[in-house]
């Protein structure tokens, strides 16, 4: 399948997520509000593309690449700083960072395994769920139990891709 395939999987089915999640609510703290279904909604359709993150030439892996590199400059740039004694510091700090933006740009695609290799497994799966959850409970005032639904959405959608892949391995 292709990107525009999966993703429109991954809008289709989510109302199929919805009812799942709803009866499942009854055994496991999940919570079901508009704020968590819809963030839910946003890391269901993102997970049912990104296992694709490891091939070149898909389109989430090319738009993720540059978020990564500005993201790596970025950081570098303000650790760099305050270390930083000179008239320009500012400006030198922002030469440091871009010279690793860069290199975060071929090291991107270097650090990517083989295409459907490991990123293509119920393990990157499960991690991909509790990263979110963490993200979702740490990073907003959302409630566990929101934030446990939303990570279980993140799961599902990239469960969905694999699926869709006939793909499903542990590893």
């Amino acid at each position: 399948m292709n990107y525009e395939e999966h993703v429109l999987l991954g809008l289709g089915t989510y109302p199929l997520f919805v009812l799942l999640a709803y009866i499942l609510s009854n055994y496991l703290p999940l919570k079901l509000t508009f704020p968590s279904l819809i963030l839910g909604y946003a890391f269901y359709v993102l997970g049912s593309d990104l296992p694709d993150i490891d091939h070149p030439d898909s389109l989430i892996h090319r738009g993720i690449k540059p978020i990564f590199s500005v993201i790596l400059g970025s950081i570098v740039a303000v650790k760099v700083y305050p270390y930083l004694n000179v008239k320009y510091a500012l400006v030198v700090s922002w030469i440091v960072g871009g010279a690793f933006a860069l290199i975060g740009w071929f090291l991107f695609s270097a650090m990517m395994p083989r295409h459907r290799g490991i990123i293509h497994s119920v393990l990157f799966a499960v991690i991909y769920g509790i990263v979110v959850f963490f993200a979702v409970k740490y990073g907003t005032s959302l409630s566990n139990g929101e934030a446990y639904l939303v990570g279980f959405a993140s799961f599902m959608g990239y469960l969905l891709h694999l699926i869709a892949d006939k793909s499903v391995k542990l590893l």
